[in-house]
């Protein structure tokens, strides 16, 4: 049972992914192309965490981690860059 609902999830996650793409090509301004691309990290962490579950070893949840404090230092410096216009100051 554990099993095909994995495959569920992994396809779930699949079309958020694209959705995502698509909000990210599409989007009417950069506030929403920087949500998206936030979105795709939480996903992308999501599918990573799915996939050590799968596999039955821990190795993918520090690959996942790792990904989540990029994520959150890349959307913060973008969201710094469109307020500022600058990093550093």
């Amino acid at each position: 049972m554990l099993g095909t609902v994995i495959i569920l999830v992994f396809a779930m996650l699949g079309v958020a992914l694209l959705l995502n793409i698509w909000r990210l090509l599409k989007g009417p301004s950069v506030p929403d192309r920087i949500l998206a691309l936030d979105t795709m990290y939480i996903n992308s962490i999501a599918i990573i965490v799915l996939y050590g579950m799968h596999n039955d070893t821990g190795l993918y949840f520090e690959a996942a981690l790792l990904i989540a404090m990029l994520g959150f230092v890349s959307t913060v410096a973008l969201c710094k860059y469109l307020l500022r216009g600058d990093l550093i100051e």
